[in-house]
């Protein structure tokens, strides 16, 4: 077991040291992967976050939090399986699809669609990680299912080669592309992100799933959960970049979800966010997922960027609006492995 030293073999051997909580926490996630592949910017954009809109732009965070439960873990990770059984696995661990999603609710999905990739090119989020939540949504009582976001290269062409259209409607989830028309202003409440045009789906829905994959991003080191909610914005989201690591709060402030399923089971570890090559490809077999989404971006940056909060200023940044806790290792944390 992680954490634990063998015996001396010897009189004169060295006893390692025993690992802490979070070096065996780290050891296990990637030790349990598979590798594989093909061989003063904060105030201007305060300042200009903002379009022509009507006198009162709507003001509404999106609270779509789960009560916490102290008979469940706040983060789980899922190694070894196919993506399907990884989606199983971890919503059964976290207490069932049920405490998520309820009788009648209208529950949006926010995969990341946002590249002309396919799946192997681990740029958007596996369709079996999406189809799998679909039907985990019907079988808790959903009266709806969307499946969208609001993608960086032409819609039709990101759904359709990522395979998560197909996926989503052969589960019967509606799939909801980007439009013009399908936008609200809506003030986000934030730091240096004010009025801002949110597509609409997302701000009637009952309850958000957030589908993000884990993957290299060139700007800031990795894009994981908190990241996938740019796909929530139209607008030139180009902007956030001025300041982006606040944009990133002030969106996962304005957004929490209901839950989170990170897809590791391919990520891209080089040239992201939008990949291409085969070779930046790692096969990890794993799924990270829980209600804490800043322990979830903090463990899964460490684990397979060696990032630490340092590195990325947005987590202690959201610790300190009171959207999750940075230290994962303090959390209640369940291992699974399925082979």
């Amino acid at each position: 077991m992680a954490g634990e030293t063998e015996k001396q073999t010897g009189a004169n051997q060295a006893q390692p040291p025993a690992l802490t909580r979070r070096e065996a926490m780290l050891q296990l996630l990637r030790l349990g992967g598979v590798a594989a592949g093909a061989g003063g910017a904060a105030l201007w954009l305060s300042e200009h976050s903002f379009r022509p809109v009507p006198a009162h732009a709507e003001q509404a965070r999106r609270d779509h939090r789960t009560a916490t439960d102290p008979q469940f873990p706040h983060l789980v990770v899922v190694q070894g399986g196919e993506p399907r059984a990884l989606v199983q696995r971890a919503l059964q661990d976290l207490g069932g699809m049920r405490r998520f999603v309820g009788h009648q609710d209208v529950v949006v999905i926010k995969p990341n669609i946002a590249w002309d990739r396919t799946p192997e090119q681990a740029a958007n989020t596996n369709p079996e990680v999406v189809a799998e939540v679909i039907r985990q949504c019907w079988g808790a009582g959903a009266k709806r299912v969307i499946v969208t976001d609001v993608s960086c290269n032409e819609p039709r062409r990101c759904f359709h080669r990522s395979g998560i259209e197909a996926a989503a409607r052969a589960e019967g989830a509606e799939v909801i592309l980007p439009d013009p028309e399908l936008y609200r202003e809506v003030d986000l409440g934030g730091v240096v992100l004010k009025t801002w045009p949110v597509f609409i789906p997302f701000l009637e829905a009952d309850k958000v799933i957030n589908l993000p994959i884990a993957k290299h991003h060139s700007l800031i080191g990795a894009t994981l959960g908190m990241k996938n909610w740019y796909g929530i914005l139209g607008g030139q989201r180009n902007r956030l970049h001025q300041s982006i690591h606040q944009s990133l709060v002030d969106l996962a402030g304005f957004m929490l979800p209901t839950v989170t399923l990170m897809d590791c089971y391919r990520i891209l570890l080089r040239n992201g966010p939008t990949g291409g090559s085969l070779e930046d490809v790692a096969t990890k077999k794993t799924m990270v997922a829980g209600t804490d989404p800043v322990a979830l971006d903090a463990y899964v940056a460490k684990a397979w960027w060696n990032l630490d909060p340092e590195h990325l200023p947005y987590l202690g940044m959201a610790a300190a609006r009171g959207l999750g806790i940075v230290d994962y290792d303090k959390l209640p944390v369940k291992f699974s492995q399925l082979s």
